[in-house]
């Protein structure tokens, strides 16, 4: 950072944290949060944005409702939806079959009953997200140790108590209602922004699977994809990572 001179902004989007709670967040929404706090910051005209994992339907965002404020986007292993129209039929349903069971009926239930979401997930007995339970299967062997240092971890904990301090529904939920539900549009239909965009993804990502992101950005091909093999979804975690999206955006 020091190097290329960033100046790096993280921020509890709506519900997580101290965010006021928005009850109507939507895309649009989250991409006009991003805005208002570039020009509160006084971050100037243009700027990159980064998501990781289910951040990534923030970024998605920016590149629909304001391609003219960025100068560069990265999403790292970002969550999809297995609805994007863009998808051919067997590939997302080979890929949501793929997902566990209590995943499987999250997706329906955000997708068909958002309004049912906080109740579903509140119920042992009904089968629900595995990442949300922290039971998912994780073939990776970094993103399997990671997983089990961080349910033990006291720090995790409380930067996870932090987070969702406003309740799981407030913050958890409500991403994964914009995530999974109805989008307002298709992100395979974005035009050609004329700025950078990268994506990185781990070819043994257990919670995003590999083939749905490769067809993406075959699709797109106004975008970088880089592939890391041996890699799972804790991109972030990985040695060097973070010194190669900046120096692969700014050098």
């Amino acid at each position: 950072m020091e190097e290329l001179g960033v100046y790096m902004v993280g921020y509890d989007r709506a519900g997580y944290g101290e965010s006021d709670p928005n009850p109507y967040r939507s895309l649009r929404r989250e991409a006009l949060d991003v805005e208002e706090l570039a020009d509160a910051l006084e971050l100037g005209p243009k700027f990159f944005v980064i998501g990781f994992s289910l951040g990534g339907h923030s970024v998605w965002a920016s590149l629909k409702y304001m391609p003219e404020r960025l100068a560069g986007a990265a999403l790292l292993a970002p969550v999809i939806n297995y609805r994007w129209p863009g998808f051919p039929r067997n590939l997302s349903t080979e890929a949501y079959n793929s997902q566990p069971v209590g995943d499987q009926w999250t997706f329906r239930v955000t997708y068909y009953a958002p309004w049912l979401l906080n109740w579903w997930m509140n119920q042992p007995w009904l089968p629900s997200s595995s990442v949300v339970k922290g039971t998912a299967s994780l073939p990776n062997k970094l993103d399997a140790r990671l997983h089990v240092e961080m349910k033990s971890s006291e720090i995790v904990k409380e930067m996870k108590r932090l987070a969702t301090q406003q309740g799981v529904h407030e913050s958890l939920h409500r991403d994964m209602m914009v995530m999974f539900g109805k989008w307002e549009f298709d992100p395979m239909d974005l035009p050609p922004p004329n700025i950078p965009v990268h994506l990185w993804q781990g070819d043994e990502d257990g919670l995003v699977p590999v083939t749905v992101q490769r067809y993406i950005c075959h699709r797109l091909m106004w975008i970088d994809y880089h592939e890391l093999p041996s890699t799972g979804h804790f991109l972030t975690m990985v040695p060097g990572f973070g010194d190669t999206v900046l120096k692969t955006l700014l050098g």
